[in-house]
């Protein structure tokens, strides 16, 4: 005779939500993604600092920097953290709309920072001044420029999370999703105010 053992929960012991601990595993895999991210802007740091002063006759960052332009970038970025944040307490109420309408001004800023990059990045080209240049134009382009395809991604990235919203309303799933786009949109906010500081105010200083 086999004898079936079974264990019965004490009711004031509630079980553990299987979509919560998903949540937690995703948060934690997203962290370790972001340590990876953040070591090769380390990395793109170390680079600019020892070669920012190898122009090789060419053009120093005095020279080539426009400061207000580059806090106008760091302003937009800024806004557009912020109008994230706003659009994950939205869907943190269960507000749709209200969600949608502040992620679409974070694409939005995030959009023109993107021009404005890409607009300085052109201008550089056209004076003469491409990554090929020095050695001190390559670690600035290569940095700025890795930070402005982070952005770029984010932006596609940040479409899909709108259009889930739209079809599929703030379910678990979608709510997820926009809580792991917002750390990756704040990460790459606080690394330009690194690049702000330590490479534009910094150089024309």
């Amino acid at each position: 005779m086999t004898v079936h053992h079974t264990r019965e929960l004490h009711p004031n012991i509630s079980v553990p939500d299987p979509h919560q601990d998903t949540f937690s595993k995703t948060t934690l895999g997203f962290w370790m993604y972001l340590m990876t991210d953040c070591l090769i802007f380390v990395t793109l740091f170390c680079a600019y600092a020892v070669l920012h002063t190898s122009t090789f006759g060419g053009p120093s960052s005095k020279d080539l920097y426009s400061l207000p332009m580059a806090f106008t970038e760091t302003i937009v970025l800024l806004l557009s953290s912020a109008t994230c944040g706003l659009g994950v307490l939205a869907a943190v109420k269960n507000h749709k709309k209200s969600a949608m309408l502040w992620l679409s001004v974070a694409f939005i800023c995030g959009a023109s920072f993107v021009s404005m990059e890409l607009a300085e990045f052109s201008g550089l080209v056209a004076e003469g001044n491409s990554w090929t240049r020095s050695a001190f134009l390559t670690s600035f382009f290569a940095l700025v420029g890795t930070h402005g395809l982070h952005v770029s991604i984010g932006l596609f990235w940040l479409l899909v999370i709108i259009g889930q919203l739209f079809f599929k309303g703030i379910t678990k799933e979608t709510f997820r999703r926009l809580v792991v786009f917002s750390m990756f949109w704040h990460f790459l906010d606080l690394v330009w105010i690194f690049i702000f500081t330590f490479v534009y105010l910094m150089g024309v200083i």
